[in-house]
């Protein structure tokens, strides 16, 4: 596993992601607040586009390292970069290192990248050692959390997330049966195999109908848009919200 360079006091090069800035450009927004309330310089290049996830993963390694070379040419000069995305976080760290194993041009760069890149919670809590910060909802909210499969199982994400929920004001954790189940999304897995997808997401819609929290956190907008989906077609009164609005604020807008 490659380690991180320390942070603290370094520029941030913020890595929006494809479905934030296209459908959630907002929760971009409170990322960025957040960070700078935190006294972090946020920076963003405006040539980034996707990561390459996609591709890489319905198997098109060649048009995947294309998208891939673009991103590590737009951050090339970054000290750090921060994604409010666990699956695009887990593809730069774990997956570019595979994806230019074998590329003399630009293996050093794609492990350089992937050391930097961290997702917001962890680059909060494991980078900056901070686990409050300092934030006040207007009325008291009780939260669950979901955990995104690339986030915990490839980043290791999950207490990071509670800590900084937990330190917040007004908010109440409780907990969420079957968190760490997926949601059924994995980008082309709903679209290559839909029934199994969907069995999945109403197994998860059934666990969050059954939690008594007012809201369900994520901290990736790609689970956010597939458990929000299934809770709308059944008529559900709950909703899943992105962690970085929550800790903006943004959801008592």
């Amino acid at each position: 596993m490659l380690e991180h360079p320390p942070v603290k006091g370094k520029p941030v090069d913020f890595f929006v992601t494809c479905i934030v800035d296209m459908i959630y450009p907002q929760t971009g927004m409170s990322a960025v607040e957040v960070l700078e309330r935190l006294g972090v310089t946020v920076r963003f290049p405006e040539a980034q586009t996707c990561c390459g996830q996609m591709g890489f993963n319905g198997g098109f390694r060649e048009e995947a390292k294309a998208v891939a070379i673009h991103v590590l040419k737009v951050f090339q000069k970054s000290e750090v970069i921060v994604t409010p995305s666990g699956s695009c976080a887990a593809m730069v760290r774990e997956y570019y290192p595979q994806l230019f194993e074998h590329d003399p041009l630009w293996r050093e760069q794609a492990l350089r990248i992937a050391s930097i890149t961290w997702e917001l919670t962890e680059f909060i809590v494991d980078g900056l050692g901070i686990t409050d910060v300092k934030a006040a909802l207007r009325r008291p909210r009780t939260f669950a959390l979901h955990d995104s499969c690339h986030g915990l199982r490839g980043l290791g994400i999950k207490t990071q997330p509670r800590a900084l929920l937990q330190n917040l004001s007004n908010a109440t954790l409780s907990d969420l049966p079957g968190a760490e189940e997926c949601c059924g999304f994995g980008g082309l897995f709903a679209v290559k195999m839909p029934e199994i997808s969907a069995a999945m997401l109403n197994h998860k819609v059934s666990h969050i109908e059954q939690c008594p929290a007012d809201l369900i956190v994520t901290c990736d907008a790609s689970c956010l848009t597939q458990i929000n989906g299934g809770l709308s077609r059944c008529g559900s009164g709950k909703r899943v919200v992105h962690i970085a609005d929550v800790l903006s604020g943004r959801i008592e807008d």
